[in-house]
Protein backbone atom coordinates (compact mmCIF):
# COMPACT_ATOMS: atom_id res chain seq x y z
CA UNK A 1 0.00 0.00 0.00
CA UNK A 2 1.98 3.56 -0.83
CA UNK A 3 2.98 5.80 1.70
CA UNK A 4 0.40 8.60 2.87
CA UNK A 5 1.95 11.73 2.19
CA UNK A 6 2.47 14.35 4.63
CA UNK A 7 -0.25 16.40 5.78
CA UNK A 8 0.83 20.33 5.67
CA UNK A 9 1.68 21.03 9.54
CA UNK A 10 0.71 25.03 9.36
CA UNK A 11 -0.92 26.88 6.46
CA UNK A 12 -1.10 31.08 5.86
CA UNK A 13 -4.60 32.18 6.71
CA UNK A 14 -6.47 32.04 3.62
CA UNK A 15 -4.18 29.33 1.56
CA UNK A 16 -5.69 26.09 0.91
CA UNK A 17 -3.57 23.14 0.57
CA UNK A 18 -2.95 21.41 -2.83
CA UNK A 19 -5.12 18.68 -4.30
CA UNK A 20 -2.76 15.42 -4.32
CA UNK A 21 -2.72 13.17 -7.64
CA UNK A 22 -5.82 11.31 -8.55
CA UNK A 23 -5.15 7.47 -7.92
CA UNK A 24 -6.59 7.30 -11.16
CA UNK A 25 -4.20 6.94 -14.11
CA UNK A 26 -5.37 7.49 -17.96
CA UNK A 27 -4.68 4.83 -20.67
CA UNK A 28 -1.94 6.10 -22.69
CA UNK A 29 -2.78 7.64 -26.39
CA UNK A 30 -1.77 9.56 -28.80
CA UNK A 31 -3.77 12.61 -26.11
CA UNK A 32 -1.09 11.96 -23.38
CA UNK A 33 2.40 13.52 -25.54
CA UNK A 34 3.22 17.29 -25.47
CA UNK A 35 1.74 19.92 -22.70
CA UNK A 36 -0.93 18.57 -20.62
CA UNK A 37 -2.31 15.36 -21.95
CA UNK A 38 -5.93 15.77 -21.46
CA UNK A 39 -8.29 18.95 -23.12
CA UNK A 40 -7.70 20.88 -20.02
CA UNK A 41 -4.50 20.94 -18.06
CA UNK A 42 -4.79 19.53 -14.74
CA UNK A 43 -4.38 22.76 -12.99
CA UNK A 44 -4.13 25.86 -14.42
CA UNK A 45 -1.80 28.38 -12.32
CA UNK A 46 -2.43 31.96 -12.77
CA UNK A 47 -0.12 34.96 -12.41
CA UNK A 48 -1.58 38.49 -11.32
CA UNK A 49 -0.47 41.30 -12.65
CA UNK A 50 -0.78 41.83 -16.24
CA UNK A 51 -2.78 38.92 -16.40
CA UNK A 52 -6.00 39.37 -13.73
CA UNK A 53 -5.90 42.24 -12.98
CA UNK A 54 -5.55 45.46 -15.34
CA UNK A 55 -2.67 46.92 -13.52
CA UNK A 56 -1.42 50.29 -15.20
CA UNK A 57 -3.42 52.93 -13.37
CA UNK A 58 -2.02 51.20 -10.13
CA UNK A 59 1.42 49.20 -9.74
CA UNK A 60 2.79 50.89 -13.17
CA UNK A 61 1.84 54.43 -12.46
CA UNK A 62 2.79 53.99 -8.60
CA UNK A 63 5.99 53.14 -10.33
CA UNK A 64 6.29 55.95 -12.79
CA UNK A 65 5.26 58.60 -10.12
CA UNK A 66 7.72 57.12 -7.40
CA UNK A 67 10.97 57.34 -9.66
CA UNK A 68 9.60 61.10 -10.64
CA UNK A 69 9.14 61.60 -6.81
CA UNK A 70 12.79 60.78 -5.98
CA UNK A 71 14.61 62.03 -9.50
CA UNK A 72 12.50 64.82 -10.35
CA UNK A 73 12.60 63.29 -14.13
CA UNK A 74 9.54 62.40 -16.69
CA UNK A 75 9.84 58.65 -16.85
CA UNK A 76 7.93 56.85 -19.45
CA UNK A 77 6.06 53.60 -19.73
CA UNK A 78 8.06 52.47 -22.43
CA UNK A 79 11.00 53.10 -20.12
CA UNK A 80 9.12 50.88 -17.26
CA UNK A 81 8.48 48.04 -19.60
CA UNK A 82 12.08 47.75 -20.79
CA UNK A 83 13.56 47.63 -17.25
CA UNK A 84 10.61 44.88 -16.62
CA UNK A 85 12.17 43.12 -19.93
CA UNK A 86 15.33 42.64 -17.28
CA UNK A 87 15.04 39.33 -15.87
CA UNK A 88 14.84 39.91 -12.09
CA UNK A 89 12.63 42.86 -11.79
CA UNK A 90 9.11 40.92 -11.05
CA UNK A 91 9.15 43.03 -7.68
CA UNK A 92 8.02 46.54 -8.41
CA UNK A 93 10.34 48.29 -5.36
CA UNK A 94 13.27 46.91 -6.12
CA UNK A 95 12.78 48.17 -9.84
CA UNK A 96 11.81 51.58 -8.70
CA UNK A 97 14.94 51.54 -6.28
CA UNK A 98 16.94 50.52 -9.61
CA UNK A 99 15.73 52.56 -11.81
CA UNK A 100 15.84 55.78 -8.87
CA UNK A 101 19.78 54.78 -8.66
CA UNK A 102 20.18 54.32 -12.08
CA UNK A 103 18.88 57.85 -12.84
CA UNK A 104 21.94 59.11 -10.77
CA UNK A 105 19.92 59.56 -7.81
CA UNK A 106 20.72 58.06 -4.34
CA UNK A 107 17.75 56.53 -2.08
CA UNK A 108 18.06 53.30 -0.04
CA UNK A 109 15.15 50.52 -0.78
CA UNK A 110 13.34 51.61 2.36
CA UNK A 111 12.89 54.68 1.98
CA UNK A 112 11.62 53.86 -2.22
CA UNK A 113 9.84 51.15 -0.67
CA UNK A 114 7.42 53.36 2.00
CA UNK A 115 7.23 55.83 -0.49
CA UNK A 116 5.74 53.51 -2.83
CA UNK A 117 3.76 52.38 -0.50
CA UNK A 118 1.96 55.35 0.66
CA UNK A 119 1.19 56.40 -3.01
CA UNK A 120 -0.05 53.09 -3.81
CA UNK A 121 -2.33 52.04 -0.92
CA UNK A 122 -3.10 56.21 -0.21
CA UNK A 123 -5.27 57.21 3.30
CA UNK A 124 -7.74 54.56 3.77
CA UNK A 125 -6.99 52.47 0.53
CA UNK A 126 -7.60 55.06 -1.61
CA UNK A 127 -4.87 55.64 -3.42
CA UNK A 128 -3.91 54.23 -7.03
CA UNK A 129 -4.76 50.46 -5.83
CA UNK A 130 -8.39 51.70 -6.39
CA UNK A 131 -7.70 52.00 -10.14
CA UNK A 132 -6.40 48.45 -10.72
CA UNK A 133 -9.28 46.16 -12.71
CA UNK A 134 -10.18 42.93 -12.22
CA UNK A 135 -10.43 41.13 -16.01
CA UNK A 136 -11.87 37.49 -15.84
CA UNK A 137 -15.34 36.87 -15.62
CA UNK A 138 -16.56 34.93 -12.53
CA UNK A 139 -18.90 32.86 -14.29
CA UNK A 140 -15.52 31.98 -16.53
CA UNK A 141 -13.51 31.44 -13.42
CA UNK A 142 -16.27 28.79 -12.73
CA UNK A 143 -16.46 27.04 -15.60
CA UNK A 144 -12.69 26.53 -15.75
CA UNK A 145 -12.42 25.65 -11.91
CA UNK A 146 -14.63 22.64 -12.85
CA UNK A 147 -12.28 21.91 -15.84
CA UNK A 148 -9.16 21.90 -13.88
CA UNK A 149 -7.73 22.95 -10.50
CA UNK A 150 -7.10 26.56 -10.30
CA UNK A 151 -4.24 28.11 -8.57
CA UNK A 152 -2.26 31.64 -8.10
CA UNK A 153 1.81 32.31 -8.21
CA UNK A 154 2.01 35.54 -7.64
CA UNK A 155 4.74 38.31 -6.84
CA UNK A 156 2.23 40.41 -4.79
CA UNK A 157 2.60 40.42 -0.77
CA UNK A 158 -0.68 38.69 0.76
CA UNK A 159 -1.82 42.12 1.59
CA UNK A 160 -2.09 43.30 -1.53
CA UNK A 161 -3.29 39.94 -2.97
CA UNK A 162 -6.13 39.71 -0.01
CA UNK A 163 -7.08 43.38 -1.26
CA UNK A 164 -8.28 41.97 -4.56
CA UNK A 165 -9.28 38.64 -4.16
CA UNK A 166 -12.11 40.05 -1.71
CA UNK A 167 -12.96 43.44 -3.28
CA UNK A 168 -13.82 41.23 -6.20
CA UNK A 169 -15.12 37.96 -4.34
CA UNK A 170 -13.12 35.19 -6.39
CA UNK A 171 -10.77 33.70 -3.63
CA UNK A 172 -12.78 30.79 -3.83
CA UNK A 173 -11.50 29.85 -6.93
CA UNK A 174 -8.80 29.21 -6.28
CA UNK A 175 -7.44 25.62 -4.44
CA UNK A 176 -3.80 27.13 -3.76
CA UNK A 177 -2.32 30.48 -3.64
CA UNK A 178 1.62 31.68 -3.22
CA UNK A 179 2.75 35.28 -2.43
CA UNK A 180 5.81 36.55 -2.04
CA UNK A 181 6.41 35.89 1.69
CA UNK A 182 5.60 31.92 0.85
CA UNK A 183 8.62 30.82 -1.13
CA UNK A 184 12.27 31.56 0.02
CA UNK A 185 13.17 32.66 -3.84
CA UNK A 186 10.94 34.44 -5.59
CA UNK A 187 10.40 34.91 -9.33
CA UNK A 188 12.21 33.67 -11.41
CA UNK A 189 13.13 30.68 -9.33
CA UNK A 190 10.70 28.28 -9.72
CA UNK A 191 10.08 27.86 -6.00
CA UNK A 192 6.11 28.95 -6.25
CA UNK A 193 5.16 26.92 -9.36
CA UNK A 194 6.91 23.37 -7.44
CA UNK A 195 5.37 24.54 -4.19
CA UNK A 196 1.68 24.35 -5.94
CA UNK A 197 2.55 21.26 -8.02
CA UNK A 198 3.49 19.52 -4.79
CA UNK A 199 5.07 16.51 -6.43
CA UNK A 200 2.58 15.76 -9.76
CA UNK A 201 3.94 16.44 -13.34
CA UNK A 202 4.61 19.80 -14.56
CA UNK A 203 3.36 18.65 -17.95
CA UNK A 204 0.23 18.54 -16.57
CA UNK A 205 -0.06 22.11 -15.46
CA UNK A 206 -0.05 25.51 -17.60
CA UNK A 207 1.33 28.91 -15.93
CA UNK A 208 -0.38 31.91 -17.34
CA UNK A 209 1.64 34.98 -16.91
CA UNK A 210 3.19 38.26 -18.57
CA UNK A 211 6.68 39.02 -18.29
CA UNK A 212 9.97 37.66 -18.54
CA UNK A 213 10.59 36.37 -15.11
CA UNK A 214 6.84 34.47 -15.39
CA UNK A 215 8.11 32.48 -18.22
CA UNK A 216 11.83 31.77 -16.68
CA UNK A 217 10.06 30.31 -13.65
CA UNK A 218 7.96 28.02 -15.87
CA UNK A 219 11.02 27.08 -17.76
CA UNK A 220 13.17 26.37 -14.60
CA UNK A 221 10.01 24.46 -13.20
CA UNK A 222 9.26 22.86 -16.69
CA UNK A 223 5.85 23.74 -16.92
CA UNK A 224 4.09 24.97 -19.96
CA UNK A 225 4.06 28.26 -19.97
CA UNK A 226 0.99 31.13 -22.03
CA UNK A 227 1.65 34.48 -22.09
CA UNK A 228 -0.90 37.56 -21.91
CA UNK A 229 -0.17 40.71 -23.49
CA UNK A 230 -2.41 43.37 -24.59
CA UNK A 231 -3.02 43.15 -28.50
CA UNK A 232 -1.24 46.59 -28.80
CA UNK A 233 1.04 48.62 -26.17
CA UNK A 234 4.64 48.86 -25.25
CA UNK A 235 4.44 45.10 -23.04
CA UNK A 236 3.76 43.06 -26.56
CA UNK A 237 6.22 45.51 -28.72
CA UNK A 238 9.05 44.80 -26.31
CA UNK A 239 8.66 41.41 -24.72
CA UNK A 240 6.60 38.68 -26.95
CA UNK A 241 9.64 37.81 -29.19
CA UNK A 242 11.22 37.48 -25.99
CA UNK A 243 8.81 35.22 -24.48
CA UNK A 244 8.37 33.04 -27.36
CA UNK A 245 12.10 32.38 -27.23
CA UNK A 246 11.78 31.23 -23.60
CA UNK A 247 9.30 29.09 -24.55
CA UNK A 248 5.78 30.65 -24.83
CA UNK A 249 3.17 28.01 -26.14
CA UNK A 250 1.19 31.03 -27.66
CA UNK A 251 0.37 34.88 -26.55
CA UNK A 252 -2.71 35.98 -25.83
CA UNK A 253 -4.35 39.28 -26.25
CA UNK A 254 -5.93 39.01 -22.99
CA UNK A 255 -6.84 36.61 -20.78
CA UNK A 256 -10.61 36.45 -21.71
CA UNK A 257 -9.23 34.49 -24.84
CA UNK A 258 -8.30 31.75 -22.30
CA UNK A 259 -11.22 29.34 -22.50
CA UNK A 260 -11.11 29.36 -26.77
CA UNK A 261 -7.67 28.64 -26.71
CA UNK A 262 -7.99 25.72 -24.53
CA UNK A 263 -10.78 24.73 -26.49
CA UNK A 264 -8.92 25.16 -30.06
CA UNK A 265 -5.90 22.64 -28.36
CA UNK A 266 -8.75 20.22 -27.64
CA UNK A 267 -10.01 20.03 -30.52
CA UNK A 268 -6.44 20.07 -32.76
CA UNK A 269 -5.63 17.10 -30.08
CA UNK A 270 -8.77 15.06 -30.50
CA UNK A 271 -8.25 15.25 -34.62
CA UNK A 272 -4.35 14.35 -34.39
CA UNK A 273 -5.68 11.47 -32.36
CA UNK A 274 -8.14 10.03 -34.37
CA UNK A 275 -6.29 10.91 -37.94
CA UNK A 276 -5.89 7.82 -40.17
CA UNK A 277 -2.14 7.56 -41.03
CA UNK A 278 -1.68 8.00 -44.49
CA UNK A 279 -1.37 4.97 -47.07
CA UNK A 280 1.94 3.61 -48.54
Amino acid sequence: MPAKRPTPTSLPKNRAAPIPDSPRRRKSSTLSRGPFAKSYPSIIIFDVDGVLVDTRGSFQLTTLQTVRFFTKKRVTLRELHAWKNRPGFNDDWKLSTAWVNDLGADFAYDEIKKKFQQIYWGEGSQGNVRKEKWLLRKSTLARLAKQSELAVFTGRTWQELNYTLDRNDIRRFFKTIVTVEGVANPKPAPDGLLKILHGRAPTDALYVGDNIDDALAAQFAQVPFLAILPKTGEERRQRSTRLREIGALAILNDISELESWLRQRRTTSIRSSTSLPATL
